[in-house]
């Protein structure tokens, strides 16, 4: 049996989308004859908000999880004075200090063994230095994670995998941050070479990727969803009360949001009759959404709810009784909800394919730059290939859409989703593509 270490920043218990690629790892692996070991930080869910990310570690002390499927080591995490500031004084007081404080880390954290995420490498040059391992994967962001990666590999004669999960240096590409873009690409160059394989998330970001990194050694390992968690909430039924349609995760700057509730409150004003509720569950920008609403859309403050993030398997089950999924256009980027929304088998609502208002935004807001002979549709073409859902095109198609599924709601109670090959996208089968490339590495 090989043994792995994985570096891995995000993991349960925090909730983020970046923590469910290693859990699923960590879950599976044992089934290809591979023990894992992981090396994260400690989390508790605090806030139930973005400050659980800086929120220090209950404990003082590492803790260490053994059981069948391996072992989970967590460093103890100390905030720095920017964390702690923000924790006491919010975000709107000392934004100049934070910044200041929080920018010393993100650079000199390549060159001396400091910041908030140092403990991971502490951790793990410990755990190596007392046993053997056959390969090393560091998943990111953050990206430190590759540099310390590197390092042990280098000390203890161990192949290692860089897992990109986003972009490294291109991701600041349309962004005003070309000394931070430069510091990046830097150690990017520097480092990933480095590596024995490279594994990410679609060809769009391994193409990124080459053009900063020439290497010969690239696995696309897309997203998945938890064949368990999934199998469990579909266990429940839709709810028959009301039309809901739900969206998981957080508000990007291009999606069309205020275009999107600008289109619903005009389709309640015209429609009535029709009894539905959008439902928003861990959202990153609930307050101010919700304030919006409130002075520019009235008409539709009770048909709007914000739930806070939940773990994801009870997020899951509270989604399934849901009827139809709001997914907004990431273009060239397939994102992860994706593919949990495909595992749950509830009619997916992409908004917009080619709406000039949401097009306009994305010329202002989209990071990154497409490239022409790729599709920047991913999302799109997903649905298509799943049958999973309804890829639409402007305001004025998503008020037909809504339509065509009060119709069917009231008519059975339901919104059907006739979807096909989605076990294509399960962690399980993406963890065993994972497991022969260690393998042929080793």
């Amino acid at each position: 049996m090989k043994k792995v270490l994985i570096l891995a920043y995000d993991f349960p218990p925090y909730i983020s989308v970046g923590a469910l690629r290693p859990k699923s790892w960590y879950d599976y692996f044992y089934e290809f004859d591979i023990e894992p070991t992981v090396i994260t930080r400690q989390w508790n869910n605090k806030h139930k908000n973005a400050l659980d990310y800086v929120e220090a570690s209950d404990s003082r002390f590492t803790q260490i999880e053994i059981s069948d499927k391996g072992k989970i080591i967590r460093s103890v995490y100390s905030p720095n004075l920017s964390n702690r500031l923000l924790i006491k004084y919010g975000y709107s007081r000392f934004r100049l200090i934070r910044k200041l404080i929080t920018a010393y880390y993100e650079f000199f954290q390549f060159i001396f063994t400091i910041g908030p995420k140092a403990e991971i490498f502490k951790e793990a040059k410990k755990y190596l230095s007392e046993n053997q391992v056959d390969c090393i994967i560091a998943t990111g962001d953050p990206f430190i994670l590759f540099h310390y990666a590197a390092k042990l590999s280098s000390k203890h004669n161990v192949p290692w995998i860089a897992d990109y999960r986003d972009a490294w240096s291109t991701i600041f590409e349309r962004q005003n941050k070309p000394i931070q873009k430069a510091w990046n690409k830097f150690f990017e160059k520097k480092t990933v070479p480095l590596a024995t394989g490279i594994v990410t998330v679609s060809e769009f970001i391994k193409r990124n990727i080459e053009s900063v990194v020439a290497h010969d050694n690239f696995l696309i390992l897309p997203n998945g969803y938890d064949p368990l968690s999934i199998a469990q909430a579909n266990c429940t039924s839709q709810k028959n009360d009301i039309l809901r349609i739900a969206m998981i995760g957080s508000i990007l700057p291009w999606n069309p949001i205020d275009h999107f509730l600008k289109t619903i409150s005009e389709y309640i004003s015209d429609k009535k009759f029709v009894r539905v509720e959008f439902i928003f569950f861990g959202c990153n920008q609930s307050e101010s959404i919700s304030e919006k609403i409130k002075s520019e859309f009235p008409n539709i403050v009770l048909i709007t709810k914000f739930i806070s993030k939940l773990p994801n398997a009870i997020l899951l089950e509270k989604v399934s009784e849901c009827n139809a999924l709001l997914l907004f256009n990431y273009y060239s980027f397939m994102g992860t909800k994706i593919f949990e929304y495909i595992g749950l088998k509830r009619k997916i609502i992409l908004c917009f394919t080619n709406d000039n208002q949401a097009n306009q935004l994305k010329q202002i807001t989209f990071p990154i730059s497409e490239l022409e002979d790729q599709s920047n549709q991913l999302q799109a073409d997903l649905i298509a290939e799943t049958n999973s859902g309804i890829a639409v095109k402007d305001a004025d198609d998503l008020k037909t859409v809504l339509t065509d599924l009060w119709e069917e709601f009231s008519a059975t109670g339901q919104i059907e989703c006739h979807s096909i090959n989605v076990e294509n996208y399960s962690r399980k089968i993406q963890t065993e593509k994972l497991a022969n490339l260690i393998k042929s590495i080793c």
